[in-house]
């Protein structure tokens, strides 16, 4: 592969990036690619991870799932390069954002993850965020790894429902 075709591929990442005010995971970035026929998934995590090692990016890891955001190194390098992008791939992107806006942002700002305290605990953090506000954060203590990874699962399908529930008790006389 022409190193010229890797070098798009890590704009488009950047490109993508600089254009949202949250993160976006690693899924998100390669669907849309893979949507447009650009490349394949092996050149995407390539791609990702030299702008990693350059810190062009940074990435926090959460369960399974890789949240990215551009650095301002990565912004600047963008900038130099902003018109090695084609504005029909420019253009593609900005109608993909603008259509998965919500969807995007949704996927990402309801986040849960787990760890082993000690045998037999596990500590389950589950956060709900507003751009980078946090809404809620609730740490709880349970008894199995089984359990933990359930309210994880759970916590996105209703962190909503339970974050409604737990401000009209708390409000309640």
């Amino acid at each position: 592969m022409q190193q010229d075709t890797l070098t798009l591929y890590k704009l488009i990442v950047l490109f993508m990036l600089d254009k949202v005010d949250f993160p976006l995971t690693n899924a998100q970035i390669s669907n849309f690619i893979l949507e447009k026929g650009y490349t394949n998934y092996f050149n995407i995590q390539q791609s990702i991870s030299a702008l990693h090692d350059n810190e062009f990016i940074s990435t926090e890891t959460i369960r399974n799932s890789s949240y990215l955001r551009i650095t301002d190194a990565g912004r600047e390098v963008l900038g130099y390069c902003l018109s090695d992008i084609s504005s029909t791939i420019q253009q593609e992107i900005m109608d993909y954002l603008q259509e998965h806006r919500y969807q995007l942002r949704d996927e990402v700002s309801v986040v849960s993850d787990y760890y082993e305290e000690k045998k037999d605990t596990f500590i389950v953090r589950c956060l709900a965020k507003d751009g980078k506000t946090n809404v809620i954060e609730l740490s709880l203590n349970v008894a199995s790894e089984e359990e933990a990874a359930t309210i994880c699962d759970n916590w996105q399908k209703k962190s909503q429902e339970i974050y409604a529930y737990l401000i009209q008790q708390l409000l309640a006389d």
